[in-house]
């Protein structure tokens, strides 16, 4: 979905959350928690306002990883800088990739590039979990942390395969004090570059933040 009110086109890059038990439901994690919403004040039954209430993992749908997620004396969101999650990014179309995983080979020229974000389904999976999802290899991440990317996006669920015990994208993102976006969805941008903005919610103790991710088109665009 784009839009074009403010002058510089919009693209929403984030997932709609909605109750995962129903028919078009919210894919999440083998295992974790169901999306749930409910109203509890309904001014059908006299309240002046409505008001509903949420059930969710902080990994639903869009989202950012805090170092917490994988290191247990890592910053919780709440105490990440915000500086990563706003600027100028690059979009990959990685749809092409083979082997189930993003190599340092598969990367095209970056240059002068903070942040990345790779495309990796041809459509999204809005409705059904996929388990067979590309990851990022750690070299991968390595590499770019060298060439000065400070955040590392994907439309996956993660960087690392679904069966991953040792987690060593998430390892290398670590290591150079990376930040991680999950779950985008790529589907219409075109690749490029563009202004992201994507906050991650301010979750004392939190292991991620869910994000109401956009792409704006850039000013010179």
């Amino acid at each position: 979905m784009s839009s074009w009110r403010s002058g510089r086109r919009i693209w929403d890059i984030s997932q709609t959350l909605r109750p995962t038990n129903e028919q078009r439901g919210l894919p999440v994690w083998p295992g974790d928690t169901a999306f749930a919403f409910e109203r509890t004040w309904k001014m059908e039954d006299g309240s002046p306002v409505n008001v509903g209430r949420m059930t969710m993992s902080t990994h639903s749908g869009t989202h950012g990883d805090a170092p917490l997620h994988y290191s247990e004396t890592a910053a919780d969101i709440a105490r990440v800088e915000l500086d990563p999650y706003i600027g100028e990014c690059l979009v990959v179309d990685a749809t092409g990739v083979s082997g189930g995983s993003i190599s340092v080979g598969d990367l095209p020229h970056l240059d002068s590039v903070d942040r990345v974000l790779f495309r990796t389904f041809a459509r999204f999976p809005h409705d059904a979990w996929d388990s067979t999802f590309t990851a990022i290899e750690a070299d991968t991440i390595r590499w770019l942390a060298l060439q000065g990317v400070k955040l590392v996006g994907t439309d996956a669920p993660s960087v690392d395969p679904q069966e991953s015990k040792t987690m060593d994208a998430h390892k290398a993102v670590l290591e150079h004090d990376m930040r991680i976006l999950e779950g985008l969805v790529l589907d219409d941008v075109p690749e490029g570059r563009y202004e992201l903005i994507a906050l991650p919610l301010k979750i004392a103790g939190g292991d991620a933040g869910l994000c109401r991710a956009i792409l704006r088109e850039l000013p010179d665009a």
